[in-house]
């Protein structure tokens, strides 16, 4: 049974790699979507640094100095480019005019300028970073400042140095969770939409196609048991996941720097689960579905419902409690809450033993429904 099984897992993984629709779907369009959807995700998150290009003119004055701290302590990356272009080029640009300090003691109105390249939801982050930074400044100068006296920049080291009368004692309650934003969330969010979109489409399609054709019942008139034919097409099919899922860890880390994590083994198991599990749903589809136009349908339906509600498209930890729950029925809750807590959260192994036996037994479920209602015509 195995060894029939082996041959007819690679004649026919063979045959469906040579497809220009294996190609295009395995390797083209998921590298696509890691680019738009990280893009798409790349908001400022509150325990990442972002750059923060700074243009200061000469006579901007102390006042310029303290203000940059304070950026610097609200989660940005001071960068002071040594020409224009550089400076335009930048994201994210801060530029203080000549004169900034005087004419703020002066009492006289004066604009610092901020801009930024895109606008998605980041920018309202980097408003309240700016905001408070600004306000903190001209809070102290307030203090400081006595009729007829003049701050100067002791003073505010002098106010920094005193003891507040007032003070926040933060404790944490628990282990923080911060979702993964750009590309960590894109990469793995698309392979484990794209496992899923080309074996309920190709993996499915492919067996209508030879039941409609009579090649399935010429394998039925074969040696071959029923039990070595549905583990070969299952092989087969297992092994475009394999294949796709390698592909794309390897992308993630040479295009995008995603870094998998401490726990390499543990993703690749987690994904070896859900690559196994997605080729028997897609067998499913296969087996009972009459027409192609059937297979095609329903699997790209199915597979992007299954992405969007399982946090392929956007970090489920920022939903609502009830969808995150609701994630967690469907077989792309599992794989990406595994890889969140492995790759994201940095959790141990055994956080996702429960991920990795529930997908092995959906698809042992699954492979046993097929075992019993195979269809070779």
């Amino acid at each position: 049974m195995l060894r029939d099984a082996s041959f007819l897992a690679r004649e026919d993984a063979w045959r469906l790699f040579r497809l220009r629709e294996t190609w295009m779907w395995t390797f083209l369009m998921p590298v696509v979507f890691f680019y738009f959807l990280g893009m798409a995700n790349s908001g400022g998150s509150p325990d990442s640094k972002d750059d923060l290009a700074v243009s200061v003119a000469p006579d901007a004055g102390f006042l310029a100095d303290q203000l940059i701290a304070r950026l610097g302590k609200r989660d940005y990356r001071i960068v002071r480019p040594d020409t224009r272009q550089k400076f335009l080029a930048s994201r994210r640009r801060l530029e203080i005019p000549a004169g900034f300090t005087q004419s703020v003691l002066d009492g006289k109105p004066v604009k610092v300028s901020f801009s930024r390249t895109g606008e998605d939801p980041g920018a309202d982050y980097d408003r309240v970073r700016l905001t408070r930074a600004v306000y903190t400044v001209l809070a102290d100068l307030t203090v400081i400042e006595r009729p007829g006296g003049v701050a100067t920049p002791e003073d505010f080291e002098r106010l920094a140095a005193e003891p507040r009368a007032l003070t926040l004692d933060v404790k944490p309650a628990g282990k923080r969770i911060v979702p993964p934003t750009g590309y960590e969330q894109s990469v793995p969010g698309s392979m484990v939409m794209f496992t899923l979109t080309v074996l309920f489409t190709v993996g499915g399609v492919s067996l209508t196609i030879e039941r409609n054709h009579g090649i399935l019942r010429r394998l039925a008139s074969s040696p071959m048991t029923r039990g070595a034919v549905v583990l070969g097409k299952w092989g087969a099919r297992m092994a475009i996941g394999a294949v796709q899922i390698v592909f794309a860890m390897i992308a993630g880390s040479v295009l995008f720097r995603v870094h998998w994590g401490p726990n390499l083994p543990a993703v690749l198991a987690v994904l070896m689960a859900y690559g196994g599990l997605a080729a028997a749903l897609g067998m499913l589809l296969g087996n009972f579905a009459r027409t192609d136009a059937q297979a095609i349908g329903f699997g790209v339906i199915a597979s992007n419902l299954l992405a969007g509600l399982g946090g392929c498209w956007w970090p489920i930890e920022i939903t609502p409690l009830w969808t995150q729950r609701l994630a967690l029925v469907f077989p792309t809750g599992w794989a990406m809450d595994a890889l969140h807590k492995l790759v994201s959260f940095r959790d141990s192994p055994v956080s996702v033993l429960p991920h990795f036996c529930a997908m092995s037994a959906a698809a042992l479920a699954a492979g046993y429904a097929i075992s019993r209602k195979f269809r070779f015509q």
